[in-house]
């Protein structure tokens, strides 16, 4: 089952994504990860997506949709499933996606503008592992997992989320209704167990 993850900046999804990993075995894969994971290898792909970030400029589609394609055809994904968390972005990814990989369900998480920057304000990020906590439901400044530090990420300020919701309504938004035939919405605004038991029940009844 091949999934896509939607949902504004502060919505949960990597949270969500991290839940439906460890209980139903999907590969969740993002395009920053994927970046990274082919400059640090020294691929040809990640070679030419290196280029285009040291010039300033976006990794065109062809080449960072080219880059999800491969990690599409690897063994992990084949058998259990994936998860695609931040991409597609636009309608553009989303039809040359279409011509390499089957969406099954699109799991859109909504939260009103209000929660989104009071999260915004909250949100600390482990140093080490990644995981993410806010201060409204975790008060420490180590990390739970690994007992690493905390820190808050330089672009979670008001003005920042601004911006990238601004861009999120004019790139991202298009995307439920071109996927409005599989689409499943979740209220992620309570905590993270509330929203993931929908998206559990949802999951169980379709990976029957």
């Amino acid at each position: 089952m091949n999934i896509i993850l939607l949902g504004p900046q502060f919505s949960g999804k990597g949270t969500l994504a991290r839940q439906m990993v460890r209980d139903f075995g999907f590969v969740q894969i993002s395009l920053g990860d994927l970046f990274r994971e082919n400059i640090q290898k020294g691929t040809e792909l990640g070679k030419l997506a290196q280029g285009y970030m040291n010039q300033g400029i976006l990794v065109p589609n062809e080449v960072s949709m080219k880059i999800l394609e491969e990690r599409i055809k690897e063994d992990d994904c084949q058998k259990t499933g994936v998860i695609l968390d931040g991409v597609p972005r636009t309608i553009e990814q989303a039809e040359i996606l279409s011509k390499f990989m089957n969406i099954d369900a699109v799991i859109l998480l909504t939260l009103p503008r209000e929660e989104i920057m009071r999260r915004c304000e909250g949100r600390r990020t482990c140093s080490k592992c990644g995981e993410i906590y806010n201060t409204s439901f975790y008060d420490k400044d180590t990390c739970k997992e690994c007992g690493a530090p905390l820190f808050r990420r330089d672009d979670d300020n008001p003005e920042s989320i601004k911006t990238r919701l601004e861009v999120y309504d004019k790139m991202t938004t298009p995307l439920i209704n071109f996927y409005a035939d599989r689409l499943f919405e979740v209220d992620s605004s309570k905590t993270s167990a509330d929203t993931y038991e929908p998206v559990k029940n949802f999951l169980k009844e379709h990976l029957k």
